[in-house]
């Protein structure tokens, strides 16, 4: 336990950055999934768009830094690009 004020309420202000910051990433992860799991190239670029707009929003805000942002953007833009339209897929 902390001995002063000001340490008690930095340990409050700490574990609300915490949570804060663990909710933000567990939404970063589950939106990366939903691309990953994608089926047809519509539904990933669909969600691709999402991911481009939390990622950023993260940066912005701290949590994550930008170039581990960029780093996700490539990967999944390349995984996006690698999946087969529906269009070649129902010829």
């Amino acid at each position: 336990m902390p001995n002063l004020k000001s340490a008690e309420r930095r340990m409050r202000k700490a574990e609300k950055r915490r949570r804060r910051n663990r909710h933000y990433k567990s939404t970063m992860k589950t939106f990366i999934k939903k691309v990953k799991n994608a089926t047809t190239r519509e539904e990933a670029e669909a969600a691709l768009k999402k991911v481009y707009s939390i990622l950023d929003k993260l940066v912005v805000k701290g949590i994550i830094h930008k170039n581990r942002a960029a780093s996700y953007k490539s990967k999944l833009a390349q995984f996006v690009n690698s999946l087969p339209s529906s269009s070649t897929s129902q010829s």
